[in-house]
């Protein structure tokens, strides 16, 4: 499984106290978007097929289920994302896209999902979803590249290879997670703008994907009437 990656709408530039300043940053899952994209081809491949070929209820049957199978397709691997900025993050998960300013972000963390703090409250980050295979890795990837900088007859350090570009021009580096990385980056906008210590922190503005409830909740409704007569 592929971890996330990051797409730049251009470089970071530099501001004029000499701070880089960031452009607005997209994370996404690689994994689930392929994923996505497969399961959607399947799905009208064979849905199409009942719809055309099929009999009785067959085409009614499968014509409702695509209507609730497509939407939760893609509201769980093509919709995720999470734009950062300077000022602001926006967290675009299933059914709902979280808006907040980085003064109202307490911290975030990676265990098993990544996940954002604001107050009592907790979201979830799913377009960068936390791969133990991938930080097993990159552990490897590290032990090589601290065995390979440990000369034994003490000549020093042996040369390592250039590390590959991510989309962006920044530097990988293979010793460490995508995920990982993606949340340092993420965790350096935060620290930038530290919480209010007067408590007048800002509401997050959440928007729920009615475009994509709407539709899987009809064909739920007509699949459940279909297969009840």
């Amino acid at each position: 499984m592929r971890s996330p990656h990051q797409d730049r709408s251009k470089g970071p530039a530099t501001a004029g106290d000499g701070q880089p300043q960031y452009a607005d940053r997209v994370y996404r899952s690689t994994a689930g978007m392929c994923g996505g994209v497969l399961l959607l081809v399947l799905a009208f491949w064979l849905g199409g097929d009942a719809i055309f070929r099929g009999h009785g209820r067959t085409p009614w049957l499968s014509l409702a289920g695509l209507l609730l199978a497509v939407p939760l397709v893609v509201a769980f691997t093509l919709r995720p994302a999470v734009y950062a900025g300077a000022e602001r993050i926006r967290i675009r998960n299933p059914f709902r896209t979280i808006t907040l300013p980085w003064s109202a972000v307490d911290r975030l963390r990676a265990a098993y999902s990544t996940e954002l703090f604001s107050g009592e409250r907790k979201f979830q980050l799913w377009a960068i979803p936390v791969s133990l295979r991938a930080r097993k890795r990159a552990s490897r990837q590290a032990a090589r590249a601290k065995a390979a900088g440990d000369d034994v007859f003490g000549g020093g350090a042996v040369p390592r290879r250039r590390p590959a570009l991510r989309p962006g021009g920044e530097a990988h580096d293979p010793t460490r997670a995508w995920a990982d990385q993606a949340l340092d980056e993420l965790r350096d906008l935060s620290d930038r703008h530290p919480v209010p210590e007067d408590g007048g922190r800002p509401a997050p503005e959440i928007r729920w994907c009615f475009e994509l409830m709407a539709p899987a909740l009809a064909g739920a409704i007509v699949l459940l009437v279909l297969l009840a007569i």
